[in-house]
């Protein structure tokens, strides 16, 4: 019975403790109004929500589509329905824009997020963004051709030096067509 008490205290520690540990993480995890501030600057500089931009309109095409298959007769009223409720649900889109900016404001310090903001916003930062995708592109092309070379070049040097490390019996050669001897002949005998 003892046993139990002092098994029960010491759970009792553990669970104290580690409540202490979890708490004082997750006010570390506390973000500032000013790093809330700097990390939509951020978001929105980068455009880091800017690929999410075409859900909503892509999913009310798609219900559109289905109920009016379903319901032909009733495609004006469909289309106005569902553009009527997609615009209802519009300013949630504000949800993902600050589930965004938490998410950098946790990864990133103050300064950092402000350093972000201020390069991205910039002359630089936007050619970064527009043009940088067509670069890495470009980039991915180019070492595609670069390791098919390199493959090619690692295959002939390796198998040049493997041929004198390795003798390799070659294959019978097999005499042109033209240059074999009539099926009555006989075949010449092998050498010893």
């Amino acid at each position: 019975m003892k046993k139990f008490a002092g098994l029960g205290r010491f759970a009792a520690a553990t669970v104290i403790l580690s409540g202490i540990a979890f708490g004082s993480a997750a006010q570390a995890q506390e973000i500032s109004d000013e790093q809330m501030k700097a990390a939509r600057a951020a978001v929105a500089a980068i455009g880091a929500t800017a690929q999410f931009d075409n859900i909503l309109p892509g999913l009310a095409e798609r219900l559109k589509a289905g109920l009016i298959q379903d319901s032909p007769n009733y495609e004006d009223v469909i289309s106005a329905t569902v553009d009527a409720q997609a615009l209802a649900l519009a300013p949630r889109r504000a949800d993902l824009e600050k589930e965004a900016a938490t998410n950098y404001a946790k990864a990133f310090t103050l300064e950092e997020l402000k350093a972000i903001a201020d390069f991205y916003s910039s002359p630089v930062g936007k050619k970064l963004l527009t043009d940088g995708p067509i670069a890495s592109r470009e980039t991915n092309r180019a070492a595609d051709i670069w390791a098919q070379g390199i493959a090619r070049d690692l295959q002939k040097n390796a198998s040049t030096e493997l041929s004198k490390v390795i003798k390799v019996e070659p294959a019978p050669q097999t005499a042109p067509a033209g240059d074999q001897p009539p099926a009555n002949t006989p075949a010449p005998a092998a050498k010893p």
